[in-house]
Protein backbone atom coordinates (compact mmCIF):
# COMPACT_ATOMS: atom_id res chain seq x y z
CA UNK A 1 0.00 0.00 0.00
CA UNK A 2 1.09 3.58 -0.65
CA UNK A 3 0.97 5.83 1.48
CA UNK A 4 -0.44 9.41 0.71
CA UNK A 5 1.05 10.94 4.02
CA UNK A 6 2.71 14.54 3.95
CA UNK A 7 6.30 14.45 3.99
CA UNK A 8 8.70 15.32 7.01
CA UNK A 9 10.25 18.86 7.26
CA UNK A 10 13.42 18.36 5.65
CA UNK A 11 16.27 20.93 6.84
CA UNK A 12 19.09 21.28 3.93
CA UNK A 13 22.49 23.10 4.48
CA UNK A 14 23.22 21.83 8.45
CA UNK A 15 26.36 22.00 9.10
CA UNK A 16 27.73 18.82 11.34
CA UNK A 17 28.53 21.24 14.16
CA UNK A 18 25.32 23.59 14.02
CA UNK A 19 22.46 20.73 14.28
CA UNK A 20 20.12 22.67 15.89
CA UNK A 21 19.30 20.38 18.91
CA UNK A 22 17.25 23.00 20.91
CA UNK A 23 14.66 23.98 18.11
CA UNK A 24 14.58 19.58 17.84
CA UNK A 25 13.52 19.20 21.23
CA UNK A 26 11.61 21.64 21.55
CA UNK A 27 9.25 21.02 18.47
CA UNK A 28 9.14 17.07 19.19
CA UNK A 29 8.44 16.74 15.53
CA UNK A 30 10.11 14.39 13.23
CA UNK A 31 12.78 16.39 10.50
CA UNK A 32 15.29 15.08 8.25
CA UNK A 33 18.91 16.71 8.48
CA UNK A 34 19.53 16.35 4.26
CA UNK A 35 23.05 15.15 3.83
CA UNK A 36 24.48 15.77 7.23
CA UNK A 37 26.32 12.50 6.68
CA UNK A 38 27.14 12.88 3.12
CA UNK A 39 31.02 12.90 3.83
CA UNK A 40 31.28 10.08 6.02
CA UNK A 41 33.45 7.44 4.82
CA UNK A 42 30.76 4.70 4.79
CA UNK A 43 28.58 6.78 3.18
CA UNK A 44 31.40 7.22 0.68
CA UNK A 45 31.98 3.05 0.31
CA UNK A 46 28.28 2.91 -0.45
CA UNK A 47 28.29 4.58 -3.49
CA UNK A 48 30.98 2.27 -4.92
CA UNK A 49 28.63 -0.45 -4.73
CA UNK A 50 27.22 -3.05 -1.76
CA UNK A 51 30.90 -4.92 -2.23
CA UNK A 52 33.20 -1.73 -1.15
CA UNK A 53 30.80 -1.44 1.49
CA UNK A 54 30.43 -4.30 3.23
CA UNK A 55 34.17 -5.17 2.68
CA UNK A 56 34.64 -1.49 4.51
CA UNK A 57 32.40 -3.06 7.44
CA UNK A 58 34.65 -6.15 7.53
CA UNK A 59 37.52 -4.39 7.94
CA UNK A 60 36.12 -3.02 11.70
CA UNK A 61 34.41 -6.49 13.12
CA UNK A 62 35.56 -7.68 16.36
CA UNK A 63 35.22 -11.32 15.68
CA UNK A 64 31.90 -11.50 18.36
CA UNK A 65 29.20 -13.14 16.16
CA UNK A 66 26.26 -10.96 15.61
CA UNK A 67 22.67 -11.86 15.50
CA UNK A 68 21.09 -12.53 12.19
CA UNK A 69 17.90 -13.04 11.13
CA UNK A 70 16.78 -14.69 8.28
CA UNK A 71 13.24 -15.02 7.07
CA UNK A 72 11.79 -16.97 3.74
CA UNK A 73 11.28 -15.16 0.98
CA UNK A 74 7.19 -15.34 1.04
CA UNK A 75 7.65 -12.74 4.42
CA UNK A 76 9.24 -10.14 2.03
CA UNK A 77 11.05 -8.86 4.35
CA UNK A 78 8.64 -8.22 6.81
CA UNK A 79 9.63 -9.98 10.22
CA UNK A 80 6.87 -10.29 12.10
CA UNK A 81 4.63 -13.25 13.89
CA UNK A 82 3.52 -16.35 11.99
CA UNK A 83 0.25 -16.48 10.99
CA UNK A 84 -1.13 -18.35 13.73
CA UNK A 85 0.95 -15.83 16.72
CA UNK A 86 2.17 -19.11 17.74
CA UNK A 87 5.83 -18.09 17.14
CA UNK A 88 7.95 -15.87 15.03
CA UNK A 89 8.32 -15.35 10.65
CA UNK A 90 11.94 -15.66 10.75
CA UNK A 91 14.83 -17.75 12.79
CA UNK A 92 17.60 -16.04 14.47
CA UNK A 93 21.32 -17.35 15.26
CA UNK A 94 24.78 -15.86 16.40
CA UNK A 95 26.58 -15.45 12.53
CA UNK A 96 30.15 -14.65 11.89
CA UNK A 97 29.34 -10.81 11.00
CA UNK A 98 31.32 -11.34 7.49
CA UNK A 99 29.36 -14.23 6.85
CA UNK A 100 26.09 -12.57 7.10
CA UNK A 101 27.60 -9.88 4.71
CA UNK A 102 28.76 -12.51 2.05
CA UNK A 103 24.87 -13.85 2.43
CA UNK A 104 23.45 -10.88 1.36
CA UNK A 105 25.90 -10.11 -1.14
CA UNK A 106 25.23 -13.37 -2.72
CA UNK A 107 21.49 -12.43 -3.38
CA UNK A 108 21.97 -9.12 -4.46
CA UNK A 109 20.12 -10.18 -7.92
CA UNK A 110 18.01 -12.65 -6.65
CA UNK A 111 13.86 -11.64 -6.90
CA UNK A 112 13.23 -14.25 -4.44
CA UNK A 113 15.97 -13.91 -1.77
CA UNK A 114 15.62 -14.98 1.57
CA UNK A 115 15.12 -11.51 4.08
CA UNK A 116 18.40 -10.90 5.53
CA UNK A 117 18.56 -8.43 8.41
CA UNK A 118 21.19 -7.36 11.52
CA UNK A 119 19.17 -4.85 13.54
CA UNK A 120 20.46 -3.09 16.89
CA UNK A 121 23.67 -4.06 16.88
CA UNK A 122 25.97 -2.14 19.13
CA UNK A 123 28.89 -0.11 17.10
CA UNK A 124 31.75 0.11 19.61
CA UNK A 125 31.27 -3.82 20.33
CA UNK A 126 30.95 -5.11 17.35
CA UNK A 127 32.85 -3.01 14.70
CA UNK A 128 35.38 -0.84 17.24
CA UNK A 129 36.70 2.31 15.30
CA UNK A 130 33.60 2.43 12.72
CA UNK A 131 32.25 5.25 14.81
CA UNK A 132 35.15 7.05 15.27
CA UNK A 133 35.55 7.36 11.52
CA UNK A 134 32.01 8.00 11.18
CA UNK A 135 30.08 9.92 13.86
CA UNK A 136 27.89 12.62 15.07
CA UNK A 137 28.69 15.75 16.72
CA UNK A 138 27.58 15.11 19.75
CA UNK A 139 28.70 18.07 21.73
CA UNK A 140 25.23 19.52 23.06
CA UNK A 141 24.27 19.86 26.85
CA UNK A 142 21.16 17.39 26.27
CA UNK A 143 23.78 14.42 25.58
CA UNK A 144 25.68 15.49 28.82
CA UNK A 145 23.17 13.04 30.93
CA UNK A 146 24.31 9.84 29.47
CA UNK A 147 26.24 9.22 25.94
CA UNK A 148 23.64 7.58 23.87
CA UNK A 149 23.50 4.36 22.69
CA UNK A 150 24.97 3.96 19.26
CA UNK A 151 24.01 0.58 16.74
CA UNK A 152 24.19 -0.67 13.25
CA UNK A 153 20.99 -2.08 11.46
CA UNK A 154 22.10 -4.12 7.96
CA UNK A 155 19.94 -6.03 5.55
CA UNK A 156 18.49 -6.29 2.29
CA UNK A 157 14.69 -5.79 1.60
CA UNK A 158 13.49 -5.51 4.67
CA UNK A 159 10.78 -4.42 6.72
CA UNK A 160 10.81 -3.36 10.48
CA UNK A 161 6.70 -3.25 11.52
CA UNK A 162 5.53 -0.03 13.11
CA UNK A 163 7.26 0.38 17.15
CA UNK A 164 7.64 2.88 19.58
CA UNK A 165 11.14 3.37 21.13
CA UNK A 166 11.79 5.04 24.66
CA UNK A 167 14.06 6.88 23.83
CA UNK A 168 14.82 10.10 20.83
CA UNK A 169 16.15 8.94 17.64
CA UNK A 170 18.65 9.80 15.09
CA UNK A 171 18.72 7.85 12.38
CA UNK A 172 21.58 8.00 9.89
CA UNK A 173 21.12 6.65 6.64
CA UNK A 174 24.35 5.05 5.37
CA UNK A 175 24.17 2.36 2.39
CA UNK A 176 20.75 2.28 -0.12
CA UNK A 177 17.51 3.94 0.77
CA UNK A 178 15.18 3.67 3.20
CA UNK A 179 11.09 4.97 4.09
CA UNK A 180 9.99 5.87 7.68
CA UNK A 181 6.18 5.79 8.24
CA UNK A 182 5.99 8.07 11.60
CA UNK A 183 2.84 8.62 13.44
CA UNK A 184 2.60 10.40 16.75
CA UNK A 185 2.28 8.61 20.37
CA UNK A 186 -1.76 9.31 20.79
CA UNK A 187 -1.88 7.06 17.15
CA UNK A 188 -0.88 3.96 19.87
CA UNK A 189 -4.90 2.87 19.68
CA UNK A 190 -4.86 3.08 15.74
CA UNK A 191 -1.83 0.72 15.18
CA UNK A 192 -3.17 -1.95 16.77
CA UNK A 193 -0.21 -3.27 19.21
CA UNK A 194 0.87 -6.63 19.56
CA UNK A 195 1.78 -8.71 22.19
CA UNK A 196 3.90 -7.48 24.55
CA UNK A 197 5.66 -10.37 24.50
CA UNK A 198 7.38 -12.22 22.68
CA UNK A 199 7.90 -9.46 20.32
CA UNK A 200 10.12 -9.46 16.67
CA UNK A 201 12.84 -7.77 18.01
CA UNK A 202 12.00 -6.46 21.76
CA UNK A 203 9.47 -3.81 21.13
CA UNK A 204 5.82 -4.23 20.48
CA UNK A 205 5.40 -3.98 17.09
CA UNK A 206 1.43 -2.87 14.89
CA UNK A 207 -0.38 -6.33 13.89
CA UNK A 208 -1.23 -4.20 10.60
CA UNK A 209 0.34 -5.10 7.56
CA UNK A 210 1.28 -1.88 6.14
CA UNK A 211 1.37 -3.07 2.74
CA UNK A 212 -2.44 -4.65 2.42
CA UNK A 213 -4.38 -3.18 5.73
CA UNK A 214 -6.97 -5.48 6.59
CA UNK A 215 -9.40 -2.34 6.97
CA UNK A 216 -12.18 -4.99 8.31
CA UNK A 217 -10.47 -6.41 10.79
CA UNK A 218 -8.28 -2.50 11.88
CA UNK A 219 -10.43 -0.43 11.14
CA UNK A 220 -9.27 2.43 13.11
CA UNK A 221 -5.83 2.18 11.14
CA UNK A 222 -7.63 4.55 8.71
CA UNK A 223 -7.27 7.07 11.17
CA UNK A 224 -3.47 6.35 11.78
CA UNK A 225 -2.95 7.01 7.87
CA UNK A 226 -4.64 10.28 8.23
CA UNK A 227 -1.73 11.10 10.64
CA UNK A 228 1.20 9.56 9.29
CA UNK A 229 4.67 11.04 8.04
CA UNK A 230 6.56 9.96 5.68
CA UNK A 231 10.42 10.47 5.66
CA UNK A 232 12.42 8.96 2.40
CA UNK A 233 15.66 8.87 3.10
CA UNK A 234 18.76 8.93 1.07
CA UNK A 235 22.25 8.18 2.07
CA UNK A 236 23.83 10.45 4.06
CA UNK A 237 20.54 11.76 5.49
CA UNK A 238 19.55 11.98 9.59
CA UNK A 239 16.02 11.55 10.11
CA UNK A 240 15.48 13.33 13.94
CA UNK A 241 12.44 11.94 15.83
CA UNK A 242 11.38 12.14 19.30
CA UNK A 243 10.72 9.06 21.89
CA UNK A 244 7.71 7.03 21.89
CA UNK A 245 6.74 8.56 17.86
CA UNK A 246 5.55 4.92 16.04
CA UNK A 247 7.81 4.15 13.43
CA UNK A 248 7.74 1.47 10.50
CA UNK A 249 10.91 1.54 8.61
CA UNK A 250 11.73 0.31 4.91
CA UNK A 251 14.65 -0.63 3.87
CA UNK A 252 14.48 -0.28 -0.10
CA UNK A 253 17.34 -1.44 -1.82
CA UNK A 254 19.18 -4.82 -1.71
CA UNK A 255 22.02 -3.70 0.44
CA UNK A 256 20.86 -1.13 3.11
CA UNK A 257 22.96 -0.05 6.16
CA UNK A 258 22.15 2.75 8.67
CA UNK A 259 23.73 3.55 12.24
CA UNK A 260 21.56 5.34 15.02
CA UNK A 261 21.97 7.45 18.12
CA UNK A 262 19.06 6.89 20.92
CA UNK A 263 19.53 8.94 24.15
CA UNK A 264 17.48 10.46 26.53
CA UNK A 265 18.34 13.93 28.27
CA UNK A 266 17.38 12.20 31.27
CA UNK A 267 19.58 11.37 34.39
CA UNK A 268 20.95 7.68 34.60
CA UNK A 269 19.19 7.42 38.24
CA UNK A 270 15.74 7.82 36.42
CA UNK A 271 14.22 4.40 35.84
CA UNK A 272 12.68 2.93 32.54
CA UNK A 273 8.71 4.29 32.24
CA UNK A 274 8.23 1.14 30.19
CA UNK A 275 8.59 -0.88 34.15
CA UNK A 276 6.33 1.10 35.47
CA UNK A 277 3.34 0.31 32.33
CA UNK A 278 4.01 -3.45 33.26
CA UNK A 279 3.59 -2.63 37.01
CA UNK A 280 0.37 -0.71 36.22
CA UNK A 281 -1.00 -3.64 34.59
CA UNK A 282 -1.31 -5.65 37.40
CA UNK A 283 -1.86 -2.95 40.06
CA UNK A 284 -4.25 -0.78 38.09
CA UNK A 285 -5.89 -1.85 34.45
CA UNK A 286 -8.49 -4.61 36.09
CA UNK A 287 -9.98 -2.26 39.12
CA UNK A 288 -13.39 -0.96 39.13
CA UNK A 289 -13.87 2.31 36.72
CA UNK A 290 -14.05 4.62 39.27
CA UNK A 291 -11.45 3.48 41.38
CA UNK A 292 -9.23 4.06 38.19
CA UNK A 293 -10.73 7.38 37.45
CA UNK A 294 -9.87 8.18 41.19
CA UNK A 295 -6.35 6.98 40.32
CA UNK A 296 -6.01 9.13 37.02
CA UNK A 297 -6.79 12.29 39.01
CA UNK A 298 -3.23 11.11 42.05
CA UNK A 299 -1.49 10.32 38.75
CA UNK A 300 -2.23 13.93 37.56
CA UNK A 301 -1.27 15.51 40.53
CA UNK A 302 1.55 13.59 41.56
CA UNK A 303 3.28 12.64 38.23
CA UNK A 304 1.95 14.35 35.13
CA UNK A 305 1.13 17.83 36.37
CA UNK A 306 4.33 20.75 36.79
CA UNK A 307 6.88 18.53 38.87
CA UNK A 308 7.17 20.59 41.96
CA UNK A 309 3.28 20.82 42.62
CA UNK A 310 2.77 18.32 44.92
CA UNK A 311 5.54 19.43 47.67
CA UNK A 312 5.03 23.19 46.76
CA UNK A 313 3.17 23.66 50.13
CA UNK A 314 5.38 21.37 52.19
CA UNK A 315 8.01 22.67 54.46
CA UNK A 316 11.43 21.75 52.54
CA UNK A 317 12.38 18.79 55.36
CA UNK A 318 9.35 16.98 54.83
CA UNK A 319 8.96 17.01 51.15
CA UNK A 320 11.31 13.90 50.85
CA UNK A 321 10.47 11.85 46.93
CA UNK A 322 8.06 14.94 46.23
CA UNK A 323 11.38 17.21 46.20
CA UNK A 324 13.67 17.41 42.92
CA UNK A 325 14.50 13.85 42.08
CA UNK A 326 18.57 13.28 42.65
CA UNK A 327 20.29 10.15 43.06
CA UNK A 328 20.33 8.76 46.03
CA UNK A 329 16.13 9.58 46.65
CA UNK A 330 15.79 7.57 43.85
CA UNK A 331 17.70 4.62 45.28
CA UNK A 332 15.61 4.86 48.56
CA UNK A 333 12.47 4.85 46.78
CA UNK A 334 13.68 1.83 44.71
CA UNK A 335 14.38 -0.04 47.87
CA UNK A 336 11.00 0.47 48.91
CA UNK A 337 9.75 -0.61 46.21
CA UNK A 338 11.44 -3.94 46.02
CA UNK A 339 10.59 -4.59 49.47
CA UNK A 340 6.67 -3.77 48.38
CA UNK A 341 7.15 -5.55 45.60
CA UNK A 342 8.57 -8.94 47.29
CA UNK A 343 6.01 -9.12 50.48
Amino acid sequence: MSFAAPAVKRLSGVAPDAVPYDRLMEAQEPVVLEGLARGWPLVARGRQGPAAAAGYLKGFASGRPVTGFTGPPEIGGRFHYNAGLTGLNFAAERVPLGAFLDAILAHLEDERAPSLYIGSTDLGLYLPGLREANDLALDHPMFAAGPPVVSIWIGNRTVTAAHYDMSNNLACCMVGRRRFTLFPPEQVANLYPGPLEPTPAGQVVTMVDFRDPDLDRFPRFREAMAAARVAALEPGDVLFYPALWWHQVEALDAFNVMINYWWNPVPAFMDTPQTTLLHALVSLRDRPEAEKRAWRALFDYYVFGPAGRAGAHLPEHARGPLAPMDEPKARRLRAQLLNRLNR
